[in-house]
């Protein structure tokens, strides 16, 4: 195994994940993105990096079935070692295509369109220009994204889905302000779920799950708190990262 790369065990030893010492790594974010998927036969994950939130889904038996999109060629390597590592090659593939390409290109890379019953992300939460860049070239790709942009992920998510299939993904509260535009072109039934660090403490995250076809209103759920005042997890965020919590929408 490379100097570079460690071997790391997630969700209650459950999940092997090897990964970059220095670039964009696994965390709490993929760990709330596992517990809010829910559960579907078929499950794409874009964007996917290591593999982390997709092959956890296979993992914790919530899929039986996972396709990672992942555009970084060493990220992608690292995702197939991962499938291998974790004995899941009947059980996921990795699709090695940018989310934002054509329908066309991510069909001849292996994502097949109207199948999908979830499709999960982690986008780039940053605005190129208004946060700082990390100097690791791929944390700073994985960071950043246009706002714009993030139209042809919901593009390509709804084109990945079942009608009736769910779209969940991870995001900044303060991105809401435009993000809800851009999901309700495509989705309907969204429900967002704010995710706090402590009691009192303004959210830090949103999850936002939005079904193709729904007419459902729009839903602010129940907020999610991670931490106690002594720093240690609250009981529900302690049993989301061993894999046993569901964050209910």
């Amino acid at each position: 195994m490379p100097a570079d790369v460690t071997e790391d065990r997630l969700l209650g030893q459950r999940l092997w994940l090897r990964q970059s010492a220095h670039g964009h790594r696994a965390g709490t974010d993929a760990m709330l993105l596992i517990a809010a998927a829910g559960h579907g036969a078929r499950m794409v994950d874009l964007g996917s990096g290591v593999g982390t939130a997709g092959l956890g889904l296979v993992r914790l038996g919530r899929t039986s079935f996972v396709s990672l999109v992942e555009r970084d060629a060493e990220t992608a390597a690292l995702a197939r070692g991962n499938i291998a590592l974790n004995g899941l090659v009947a059980l996921a593939h990795v699709v090695e295509a940018d989310v934002s390409a054509p329908a066309r290109a991510l069909v001849a890379a292996g994502l097949p369109a109207g199948q999908a019953d979830v499709v999960v992300a982690n986008p780039p939460f940053n605005t190129p220009g208004r946060y700082r860049a990390s100097p690791d070239a791929r944390r700073a790709d994985a960071h950043a994204l246009m706002p714009a942009d993030l139209d042809l992920w919901c593009r390509a998510a709804a084109r990945a889905l079942k009608p009736g299939g769910r779209f969940v993904l991870i995001h900044r509260p303060e991105a809401l302000v435009w993000l809800l535009p851009l999901l309700e072109r495509r989705f309907r039934g969204l429900a967002l779920v704010p995710v706090h660090a402590r009691s009192g403490e303004a959210a830090r995250r949103v999850l936002i799950s939005g079904t193709l076809g729904s007419r459902a209103p729009i839903r602010l759920c129940q907020a999610l708190v991670l931490h106690r005042a002594d720093g240690s997890f609250t009981e529900e965020a302690a049993a989301i990262h061993a894999g046993e919590g569901l964050i209910a929408f």
